[in-house]
């Protein structure tokens, strides 16, 4: 959009995307309210249905960064269209299952078309907006991802609460249609229309790439969704294949480069582009203090002190709201503060996180979800300072062309913080739990996360400096040109 007049329709644009997009991330958390009542409902075993959660998981990992390239390729609007309505197919298909296969194989398919339709939220905000909006844009897509990951527990245990115990676990899905059909109708009218590029799929395609690439993300991946049934001990060799294939894909998509043919994902978003690769690095060691402490929570609130799914959810509601709101906010001063937000924002949430750690040792049990409502309100404040800047700032410098594969890797690394995070935090709250109680389990686990987020606030610090010298950098190079045109006049 550079060099053009904006789009008046932008904002509304972005709305629609964004109500589309939310519901997407909701549905990697919302599920997990309603797993008791599908296991009754289908008359299946826990292991099983498991997948429920694992497989859409997996399948919206495994395509993010193909989402990306086939926006980049086709379009973004017509990408998000056939992206949208898959997924509202597949929803209602998941909400009317007879059975577990059926209900496994319709989460697969769902989580693929929100691993397609996911990247190109990012790559529309850089098509239409540049400057400053670009950054309230951002600002907007961090509270969403930070809303939807939180509030996921709450959604489910109100529509349990309404449907009932029954049938209600039909209507975490079944509520996506109608929301998807309006979203579906107004996205036609509003994200604009882009120039169908002159192309054989074959050739703009990187099939190879794709092939390689998921088998990788798929080695990570399954042995950590999988940790909580053994899976550890049952798939740890896949992380020697996803070695093996990860090096692959990065050789194949560099020799795809060098024959002047489009790879899927252009290792050179990592080694060229400033800023990419340690934001990427951030954003993915956030998820994994960030997204996995919200499976700890639903086990110390709903196992550990008796409460039910809507209990559960709604005591970690405050972080979920100062954190839209932080994000909102934080989206507009981007521009002014670049990096420090990031810093600042993390610094918050490791010291919440122990603040949480310490408090649950000082009250007693029956207090404890009154007494971390504080630590969380005040988190969820750094939260907000986190995910929106960072991604603005990690995909600064990308050019539009990439905007979507570049999102779509993003997106993917803190999918796979999400998992490594959840794993770890479970493993470490479950093992202290065993021999010490609830309350230092939740403690523990906390501190973990903790240290997670210390990691990435090392490396946003270090991001901060090397801003600050590309910066200098700059100014001297401006200074000699200005210098050297002086001297030709």
């Amino acid at each position: 959009m550079a060099g053009a007049e904006p789009d008046p329709r932008r904002w509304r644009a972005l709305a629609v995307t964004l109500t589309a997009g939310f519901m997407t991330l909701l549905d990697v958390s919302i599920v997990n309210t309603a797993l008791p009542s599908i296991e009754r409902g289908l008359n299946t075993g826990a292991g099983t249905i498991q997948w429920v959660v694992s497989g859409y998981a997996l399948a919206f990992g495994l395509v993010l960064v193909t989402g990306g390239r086939l926006g980049d390729a086709l379009g973004r609007r017509r990408m998000f269209l056939i992206a949208l309505a898959a997924f509202v197919l597949t929803s209602a298909l998941a909400g009317a299952a007879l059975d577990p296969a059926m209900l496994i194989a319709a989460r697969l398919a769902q989580g693929c078309a929100a691993g397609l339709l996911t990247p190109q939220n990012s790559g529309l905000i850089q098509d239409l907006f540049s400057g400053a909006e670009r950054g309230r844009a951002f600002g907007m897509f961090g509270a969403v991802v930070g809303i939807s990951t939180a509030v996921g527990p709450v959604l489910g245990g109100v529509i349990l609460a309404l449907f009932g115990d029954a049938e209600g676990w039909r209507w975490v899905f079944y509520v996506n249609v109608p929301i998807g059909v309006v979203a579906f109708g107004l996205a036609m009218k509003l994200v604009p229309v882009t120039e169908r590029r002159k192309m054989r799929l074959r050739a703009e395609i990187d099939f190879v790439g794709i092939v390689l690439l998921a088998v990788a993300v798929l080695g990570v991946l399954l042995p950590l969704v999988q940790s909580e049934r053994g899976g550890l001990g049952r798939f740890w060799w896949l992380f020697a294949v996803a070695v093996v294939f990860g090096t692959a894909f990065v050789w194949w998509e560099r020799y795809v480069a060098s024959r002047d043919r489009p790879p899927l994902l252009d290792i050179r978003l990592f080694t060229t582009t400033p800023g990419y690769a340690s934001g990427a690095a951030v954003g993915a060691l956030y998820f994994c203090g960030f997204a996995g402490i919200w499976l700890v929570f639903a086990l110390f609130f709903q196992q550990g002190l008796g409460y039910t799914p809507l209990q559960s959810g709604l005591a970690v509601t405050p972080f979920a709201l100062s954190s839209a709101a932080s994000a909102a906010v934080a989206g507009r001063l981007v521009p002014r503060f670049g990096r420090r937000l990031t810093v600042t924002g993390l610094s918050i949430v490791a010291l919440s996180m122990l603040a949480v750690a310490l408090v649950v040792q000082l009250v007693p049990s029956s207090a404890a979800g009154f007494a971390v409502a504080g630590p969380l309100l005040i988190g969820g404040l750094g939260g907000g300072m986190v995910i929106s800047p960072n991604t603005t700032l990690t995909l600064e410098c990308v050019p539009n062309r990439l905007a979507g594969v570049a999102g779509g890797a993003l997106q993917t690394g803190q999918r796979i913080g999400t998992a490594i995070g959840t794993a770890v935090l479970a493993s470490v709250f479950e093992s202290v739990v065993a021999t010490g109680g609830y309350q230092n389990g939740l403690t523990a686990a906390m501190c973990c996360a903790a240290g997670l987020t210390g990691v990435a606030l090392v490396l946003a610090i270090l991001e901060l400096r090397a801003r600050r010298r590309r910066a200098t950098l700059s100014e001297d190079r401006r200074a000699a040109q200005a210098a050297a045109d002086i001297h030709r006049a």
